[in-house]
């Protein structure tokens, strides 16, 4: 009998046009991406970066929550006039946004004064949309959410790293992806053919192949990635006979 095996989806939309511009480097695509895959079993399938335009905002989230399980963003919800995510998420779901007293006063921890010292750009970062629940972030105390399948994170690689951590509980996930990867002295294009042959036999997993030249050897790395474990396991053995 075949194992079952339970497929979980996700896309990942990064929000800002710092990253679009160049001047910042993304690095929580690589993050969430081997973060739910090896904790989650959730298959990060499409990635988009996007700029702070409400209405790009807006499109994208509502296409992406009705085609994967999850959607995870990061970026747009700091305290400035271009942090808009939190108001495109309540618009694209028709509720309404407000200043959460229980954000307030999570917030409100940050800063010696407490709340008094919470001025109308402070304040932003408390703003979130109806029926939100909040996402814990122990650096500097501004909340991410959740809304519907939505999960709206800082963009800040360090906080939003501790945000993800924070999620686990809440996330339903599938069978973990699970790798190996086989060193061969030898470039694609000797092996590509036998490469080939092997994925179309073994379909429910992937097999790629990523060249590599360290100090003038030249060769290829061929990772595998299945959910079944014994299937794998048949897979590595294949390569290394094919090595």
């Amino acid at each position: 009998m075949k194992k079952k095996i339970k497929k979980i989806n996700a896309a990942i939309l990064i929000i800002g046009n710092e990253i679009l511009s160049g001047r910042t480097q993304d690095k929580n695509i690589i993050f969430l991406t081997n973060w739910l895959n090896t904790k989650c079993g959730i298959s990060v399938n499409e990635a988009r970066i996007i700029p702070d335009i409400e209405k790009t905002i807006m499109k994208n989230i509502l296409i992406l929550s009705k085609k994967f399980n999850y959607v995870f963003t990061t970026g747009g919800i700091g305290p400035t006039h271009d942090d808009i995510t939190a108001d495109a998420i309540a618009h694209a779901f028709k509720v309404g946004l407000s200043v959460r007293e229980d954000a307030k006063r999570l917030l409100s921890t940050n800063y010696s004064d407490g709340e008094s010292s919470l001025n109308e750009a402070r304040l932003k970062m408390a703003t979130v949309p109806d029926g939100a629940v909040l996402i814990d972030n122990p650096i500097s105390k501004a909340p991410g959410f959740f809304l519907e399948n939505v999960y709206v994170m800082a963009g800040v690689p360090s906080i939003f790293e501790v945000m993800v951590e924070s999620l686990l509980p809440s996330l339903v996930g599938g069978t973990p992806l699970l790798s190996v990867s086989v060193k061969f002295l030898k470039p694609e294009s000797e092996i590509a053919k036998k490469l080939e042959i092997l994925a179309v036999d073994f379909p429910d997993g992937s097999i790629g192949s990523y060249p590599f030249n360290f100090e003038g050897n030249h060769g290829t790395n061929v990772v595998a990635r299945y959910r079944d474990k014994e299937m794998l396991k048949v897979v590595e053995e294949k390569l290394k006979k094919m090595r």
